[in-house]
This record gives structure tokens, sequence and C-alpha cells, in this order.
């Protein structure tokens, strides 16, 4: 038994590279289940690995190998590298509010949004323009 890199919970989508070999599964993780992750690796998919799979689990074996097993079957591939991304901007910005607008902005907004709202108030913005 290798050391597990992912184990995906529920429907993992399997996309082929279009261009260049590639293999990228993509779902929820039982590790970190809010955030969507994608692992890609920089091999050839194999050819009876279908476009989605249930609960998979990715391992690696050592070296450049690593199996994708779901309950009854399981796929070994041969990658050079290996990428695991996961998505934590919502993590990112609960922990990092963003900073308010300056003062004289939202002054300066607030006024062009009270004149927009009116027939004189937009001639105005028009003569202003010119």
């Amino acid at each position: 038994m290798g050391a597990r890199l992912a184990t995906f919970r529920g429907v993992v989508h399997c996309r082929r590279g279009q261009t260049v070999p590639g293999l990228t599964l993509s779902g929820s993780t039982a590790e970190a289940p809010e955030e969507p992750t994608v692992l890609a690796f920089s091999a050839s998919a194999p050819g009876d690995l279908p476009a989605t799979l249930q609960d998979a689990v990715v391992e690696h074996l050592g070296g450049a190998q690593y199996r994708i097993g779901v309950e009854q079957r399981e796929w070994l591939i041969k990658a050079q590298a290996v990428h695991l991304h996961r998505e934590i901007a919502a993590q990112f910005y609960r922990a990092i509010p963003p900073r308010p607008a300056p003062r004289a902005k939202r002054v300066f907004w607030r006024v062009v949004l009270a004149l927009a709202a009116s027939r004189a108030g937009i001639a105005l913005l028009r003569a202003l323009r010119r």
C-alpha cells in the first residue's frame, strides 16, 4: 500500500488532455470536503478509465507509479509529475476581509449616483463630461 494522495468522496470527474498527455481528476475529498480539489497527472490516461468515478482513492506507490482505485477496480499510472490543487479562496477571504473603500471614493460615487437619479443631474453630468 502506498502513500495516499487523495480520498475523493462522491463523483470524481476524469478529463483527458486534448493536445498533450495528461489526466485530471476533480471532485470533493474526504480531507477537505468544502474545498474543490483537482489532481493533475502528467501522463496519459488509461484507455479503459471512465469519464466519472465514484469514491476514488489515489495512492503514490513510489517513483513515478500511482494507483487510482475504486471499489472493485484499479488503474496504474506512470506519471513524472502530479499536482494537487485545493480551492481555498473562500477560506482566504473569510480570514482576510476586504478593506473598505476610501471615504473620498465613497462620497464621489454617492454624489454621482444621486445626480444620475434625476434628469437635471444627468444633464449636469453630461455637461461636466464635455
